[in-house]
Order: structure tokens, then sequence, then C-alpha cells
């Protein structure tokens, strides 16, 4: 096999490839072959001539389209396997000489990885922004928990105000019609926490248990569903009853309920401890974050029209996949949003031409540095989630994939990079 290779444009490469009339001739055998049965000659039964009378019957071009099937794609991997070539798509294949008894000529245009010339990646200087926690932060911290741990005590001497809990039932109408999704029994709604259209919950302020009452508001213009946006509507509310938060005193006694401590003081360094880990780990993923931005920002690199748009695709079908899971589709998710299929793709593609701009400096790194992911480091990964799935290593392992495998190893790879990355990084 002979391949010439010339660079039409930057990135896209042609192959010539050359083969002599034996290959030709295999691949018209193996195309006999899995095409016998098609063809009827008299004086044989359908699908038992031999190929030479096919072919005087025929006409031995009957057999080409099949052959040329047959060992194109074979003699394409092989040439991009003995060019050391990093194709990223398919390739456009174009007949040059296809001859009886002589050479087989074809080619094939196909776009392939770009060159990558990085930047400094060693010894950049990036932003580490953290502040040492405050008394004020963890006073607030300790209200969320004793927010979480309220009770809830019926109100009977007053009428609703914000933040109280109301029991209640309702129905939607428009135009005296009851509408699809407008009414529900025995509801906990919790004033001023706006869970419900604007207005709505305003007007059950001053409000009393046992009391029925007529709430009217109005659908917004951009509201998801269609039938609703912009429509008056009014809603029979009945309240069953009114309950406030008694939230727990911050002391002893608290700590003792809400954590492992007996003392507000050994709770509250605890939650200190606890914050000042989180922040840390922000500003971990910041910094990483910051820095990874600087070094792919720093690389020359002339990204592949097809590398983006395949990227962008695959991000797409996730994407669509995680909608999915919510009992969502697009056309609902654009309601939702009020978004277009435009902006999404718009915002898709430049997502896309990040993410393979990431990946092609990362692997270009990761060779320079000699960075990956071993064995031991994949064994040591896929015990712990073994563990995790409380499963046994052997039986766990058997249930990973090779592409599953593959995917972790390339994480584990990118998480060692990123590792290097920040210990050769300077902290400002």
């Amino acid at each position: 096999m002979i391949v010439k290779i010339e660079e039409v444009e930057k990135n896209k490469l042609k192959l010539e490839i050359t083969v002599n009339e034996t290959v030709l001739e295999a691949g018209l055998d193996r195309a006999y072959k899995k095409s016998a049965k098609r063809f009827s000659v008299p004086g044989f039964r359908k699908g038992r001539a031999p190929r030479s009378l096919v072919e005087r019957y025929y006409g031995v071009e009957v057999l080409y389209e099949g052959a040329v099937d047959e060992i194109c794609p074979e003699l394409y991997d092989q040439a991009v396997k003995d060019n050391n070539l990093e194709p990223v798509d398919a390739p456009e294949l174009d007949l040059v000489k296809l001859e009886r008894g002589e050479p087989f000529v074809f080619t094939a245009t196909v776009t392939v990885k770009p060159e990558v010339t990085l930047g400094q990646y060693k010894g950049v200087e990036v932003a580490y922004k953290r502040e040492p926690i405050t008394e004020d932060e963890v006073d607030e911290e300790l209200k969320r928990v004793a927010d979480r741990n309220a009770r809830l005590i019926p109100v009977e001497d007053r009428a609703a105000e914000n933040g109280d809990t109301l029991l209640i039932d309702y129905e939607g109408s428009i135009d005296g019609v009851p509408f699809e999704g407008g009414k529900d029994e025995g509801h906990n709604l919790v004033l001023g926490e706006k869970r419900f259209i604007e207005g709505f919950e305003e007007q059950l302020i001053g409000k009393n248990a046992d009391e029925e009452t007529e709430v009217r508001v109005r659908f917004p213009d951009e509201y998801h569903a269609e039938h609703l946006k912009g429509k008056d509507a009014v809603f029979q509310v009945k309240i069953h009853s009114i309950k406030k938060k008694e939230l727990p005193e911050i002391d002893d006694d608290f700590a003792r309920d809400v954590s492992e401590f007996d003392t507000l003081e050994e709770y509250r360094a605890d939650v200190r401890k606890h914050l000042t880990e989180h922040q840390e780990e922000d500003a971990k993923k910041e910094f990483e974050n910051a820095l990874i931005t600087k070094i792919v920002g720093d690389a020359q690199i002339d990204v592949p029209d097809a590398m983006i748009r395949r990227q962008s695709e695959r991000d797409a079908r996730e994407f669509e996949m995680s909608l999915a899971y919510q009992g969502l589709d697009l056309d609902g998710y654009f309601r939702y949003t009020g978004t277009t299929r435009d902006e999404l793709d718009k915002s898709m593609r430049e997502r896309a031409e990040t993410e393979v701009r990431t990946q092609l400096v990362f692997e270009k790194i990761a060779k320079a540095e000699s960075i990956e992911a071993s064995d031991d480091d994949l064994e040591k990964e896929l015990r712990g989630r073994a563990e995790t799935y409380k499963k046994e290593y052997e039986e766990y392992r058997a249930t990973v994939s090779e592409d599953m495998l593959e995917y972790i190893r390339a994480k584990l790879t990118t998480d060692k990079l990123v590792e290097f990355l920040s210990e050769h990084a300077v902290k400002a």
C-alpha cells in the first residue's frame, strides 16, 4: 500500500491510497460471496452461479460497489495507523482509479487533531481567595440549623402572618371554568416563600383558620403553561389551620439535640471547622478553574469545527437526557425558561469549544509531563466504588464495561493533571 498525504487546509488532510490489483480482486471476491444470493443466471439456481459467470452475465461492475465497501474502510484504517494520524471525524472517500487488472486508487479527506502550542503552564500566578470564617458566619449557620429544627405550633389567637404555614385546599378557575393543575387539597403553604403565583400568598395574610376566601391573580405572560399565559384566574381557598415556627433556643440543650456535642461552645467550634473546610474547598475549586482558564487561554490552537460540532452534539444529547429525568422535553424547557433553540445551540457551541480546547491542552501537557492514571490508580478507584456500593470487588469489577473503565481512567488522569498544575502554580 502506498499512501501520499497532502494538507488541503488547516487540520484537513487528503490521503491518496494506492494498492495493487490483488487487493481489489480480494475485495471483489468478498463482495461476490456476500451478494451471491441476489444474482440469477440462466441454468443455475439463484445464488448458485460461479463468480465468473455472474461477472460475464452482469458485468464485473456489479461487484465494484460492494468491493469498495469491503476494502476501503480497512485500507483507510491501516493508513491512519501507519502514519500516526488522529482523525476527529469520518473521512470523505472518493474513487480515483477502479479498473480490473490495474492498481486501485482512492482518496480519503479527513479532519485531524490540531497542533497545540502550549503557553506557560508552570509557575502560573492565580489569585487564591480565602478569608477567615467570622463569628457572624457561625451565628448565621446556627440560625439555619435552628430553623431546620423548628417546631410548628398551632395559631389560634391571631390571623395569618408572613412566615406562617397554612394548611389549605384550593381550586382555580378562568372565566368560571376550572383548569388542569389548579386544584389541590391538604396543601402546606409557607407565606413569604413565593412558591405560588405573585399575589397569591399576599392575599392570605390577615385571614383566619377555618376561613374561606377568594384569591384573584394573573398568570405571567411568560408562564411555562401555554394555556395559562397572561390569564386572569380566581382561586377558591379554604384555610384549615395556621401554624407558626417556634425556634429552639441556641444553647447547650440545642447543641445536644442537633449534634454529638454536650456544649454549645464545642458545637460552635465544629460548625466553624466545617465552614472553614467548605470555604477551603470552594476556594480550591475557584483557584483551579481560574488556573485552567488561564493556561488554556495562553495556548494556541486552531480547533477544527468538526470537533466542536461533535462535542456540542454530545452535550446536547446529555442535556436532553437530564431533562427527561426531570420529566421535561426541549419544548417544555423552552416554554419554562423563555429561551429559544438558537440561544441553546449558541450556548452549547460556546461550551463545546471551551471543552475541546481544554481537552486538547490537557492531552498535550499530560504527554509532555508523562501524566497518566496507572493500573494501580484504576484498581484503587474501583475498590473504593465497590465499597461505596457495598459490593465485593470482583463482583463490582465484572459489571464495569470497557468504555466505563476508559472513562474512569481518563477522569483519574485529569485529576492527576489538575493536581500537578496546582502544585506548580503560584497562589497570589
